[in-house]
């Protein structure tokens, strides 16, 4: 039985060029492997919006009540 794989076998040592460009290590790294796909970039932009409207109406509601607690306790109604 012939086993057919797309990473070439490893070179000996002793075949190996002289800057050290080993063919065994460049096969398993892939750039394409770490990008993301444009689905998940969409998505990651969109929970981010989300989080950033969240955020402003919390901030938004924290400088309203703030103050309101603020005066409440001040002159004690």
């Amino acid at each position: 039985m012939t086993f057919i794989s797309a990473k070439p076998k490893p070179r000996e040592a002793e075949s190996h060029p002289a800057n050290d460009n080993h063919l065994s290590a460049l096969a398993d790294l892939s750039i394409l492997e770490i990008i993301n796909a444009d689905e998940d970039v969409a998505d990651i932009a969109r929970r981010a919006e989300r989080l950033g409207n969240a955020v402003v109406i919390v901030m938004a509601l924290c400088l309203i009540v703030a103050p309101a607690i603020y005066l409440t306790l001040a002159y004690g109604l």
